[in-house]
């Protein structure tokens, strides 16, 4: 049966939302996006320059301008709640509405009439954080420039969204068959790939079947390198123990991997099953728990940015060399010829290697199979007796052997996760530029006095001294709390610290106190009076004062060792926290981290 196939539309975030109604069907998943995602699209938003497309809405038509989300609910329900914070006019009750989710719906209706609701049992966690995300969002970069808003408004008419509408009667199941099956369009790093096998084709034809490999194995980043391979290649590779990347040249990549063994490991794997199953499976299911334990901190397209970046060892940071709107720009030059192509390649190998095992990744085993945690460890080879084949095992980056609890690993995976928590957008990720280029000239180098030193400068150009309120940067907090902890200033330490992905400025004295005076701003807005914690905290603290934080949500004290730290001095002042502490607090603070700073300066 023929069916009318209606043309994609192009609307703009002004008036994607203006005459439609858009339903997201019980299948689909909650509203799931967290600070990474919404800051991500914010600042894709905000340094678009003309016409800019930010991504496809795919729809069923259900009656005449309404429409079921097939896919693309996400992004949509972010931009619902960021033209809701605009106190858009174009926004109705029907505008977004969740197909069985009542809990979503009343959150959606009350934003848009209040703009400020507390996470009651009625409402949804998710889009209230989601929302919060974009209100500390403009908090942050309205204080550092005040004509933010004003600037990102004037965006929107160029910030486009192509809604493509499925035809009608069809079998949706099929679709989402065809859809899973066939993948979305070529996504860029697809094209470079394209393009640097391509130049090794024509200049250096003997490469191109490596090169290729070495690609598809650097691009899975969920694993360690050297469990991407066949284990032929991986000890040619990375030594004996798994442990050692042996090639010091593009040339030793001819003979170190085995693409015999490698192209045929499909078939090789399915004659062992069908001779030996049981050893077989059990050897797949041990491979497949190693790839799901970890998480990579960045995804292969950063990768890639990332190499490059640290295949130039700048001194300072340009977000242009790490932004994906400038990906092939940013990435041509390795396709200009032949040498450069394979030396890029050898370069990502390698680079990809260090990355394993230098720089933190989220784990998800034992006690925090659910949530994760920071982990910074080696692979090495590990023989299973009971089962008479070789297994990774993993051990701390620095530790002499897999069961010492080493503090030199310790510090340099809290201090990372300090930055990567700061850091969150990818283009702003250059300290993992930094620690790989310092390693490829030296793998013993100090990577916490590189990373420290980085932090200092970053905090150094902040005006650190003088900002207050939400003018003050991340870094400042984040690694205030990281030299809290690493120094245990705090009497009772919080015991294995670890930083969580925290956006939210947090008043220990509240702005808006219940029955209380209220202070002057300058008092309110210190460094002294303020925390970094979660949004969803945050929303818990509201306006409580400092005592009754402390004794109704002592976990969220424990996420900052400066709450920590505002909390013991508070108490030492019999459970009492007033202007003349927060003074006090502050500038031991930033003696603190000018110590920190000095110490770089004079290295």
């Amino acid at each position: 049966m023929n069916q009318t196939i209606k043309q994609p539309e192009e609307f703009n975030l002004k008036n994607i939302f203006i005459g439609n109604e858009y339903i997201i069907p019980i299948y689909q998943r909650n509203y799931a996006w967290e600070q990474e995602e919404i800051e991500q699209l914010l600042g894709d938003i905000y340094d678009s320059s003309g016409r800019y497309y930010l991504g496809s809405l795919i729809v069923d038509e259900i009656t005449p301008n309404t429409f079921s989300v097939i896919d693309g609910q996400q992004r949509l329900t972010t931009i619902f709640l960021l033209l809701t914070f605009l106190k858009d006019k174009t926004l109705s009750k029907k505008s977004l509405r969740f197909e069985a989710r009542e809990k979503s719906n009343i959150t959606l209706n009350d934003l848009s009439e209040k703009a400020n609701l507390d996470k009651d049992w009625f409402y949804s966690k998710e889009i209230i954080e989601g929302f919060d995300v974009i209100k500390n969002y403009f908090s942050v970069e309205e204080t550092k420039n005040p004509e933010y808003r004003n600037q990102f408004l004037s965006k929107l008419q160029n910030i486009l969204i192509i809604r493509t509408q499925v035809p009608k009667q069809i079998d949706l199941n099929h679709y989402f068959e065809i859809m899973n099956t066939r993948g979305e369009q070529l996504e860029l790093h697809e094209i470079a790939k394209g393009k640097i096998l391509s130049i090794i084709d024509k200049d250096m034809p003997q490469y191109k079947a490596v090169a290729g490999l070495i690609w598809d194995k650097c691009s899975q980043m969920d694993s360690y390198i050297q469990m991407n391979f066949d284990k032929t290649s991986r000890k040619n590779l990375f030594s004996e123990k798994w442990d050692i990347f042996l090639c010091s040249k593009p040339e030793d990549l001819l003979s170190k991997i085995s693409l015999e063994k490698e192209l045929s490991d499909k078939r090789f794997s399915l004659f062992e099953k069908l001779e030996a199953p049981t050893i077989e499976t059990t050897t797949k299911a041990d491979d497949d728990y190693e790839n799901e334990r970890f998480e990579s901190i960045i995804s292969f397209p950063n990768l890639l940015l990332i190499v490059n970046e640290a295949m130039q060892n700048s001194s300072t940071d340009d977000d242009s060399t790490l932004d994906d709107k400038k990906f092939i720009e940013t990435l041509k030059k390795h396709w200009a010829n032949g040498n450069n192509a394979i030396t890029f390649i050898y370069n990502l190998l390698k680079y990809r290697f260090l990355f394993d095992k230098y720089i933190i990744k989220r784990e998800y085993a034992r006690d925090y199979k659910e949530e994760g945690k920071w982990s910074l460890q080696m692979l090495q080879i590990y023989f299973d007796q009971s089962k008479s084949h070789e297994k990774p095992s993993y051990k701390l980056t620095y530790a002499v052997d897999e069961n010492v609890d080493d503090k030199k690993t310790e510090t340099l995976r809290s201090l990372q996760s300090a930055l990567r928590i700061t850091y969150t957008s990818p283009k702003t990720m250059h300290w993992i530029s930094k620690a790989l280029s310092k390693l490829n000239e030296n793998q013993d180098s100090d990577l916490t006095t590189v990373l420290e030193e980085y932090a200092c400068k970053k905090i150094d150009e902040a005006n650190y001294k003088d900002a207050s309120g939400f003018g003050i940067d991340r870094i400042v907090f984040t690694y205030l709390d990281y030299v809290l902890d690493r120094d245990k200033v705090c009497k009772q330490s919080i015991p294995n610290f670890q930083f969580q992905f925290r956006t939210s400025i947090e008043h220990f004295y509240p702005q808006h106190p219940i029955e209380k005076e209220k202070w002057n701003d300058v008092s309110l807005n210190s460094f002294g009076n303020l925390a970094l914690i979660t949004v969803s905290s945050n929303s818990k603290f509201s306006n409580l004062d400092p005592q009754s934080k402390v004794a109704s949500y002592p976990d969220t004290i424990k996420q900052s060792p400066k709450l920590q730290l505002m909390q013991e001095i508070m108490k030492e002042n019999g459970n009492i926290w007033n202007e003349e502490l927060v003074k006090k607090h502050k500038e031991e603070m930033i003696m603190l981290l000018t110590r920190e700073i000095e110490k770089y300066k004079k290295a």
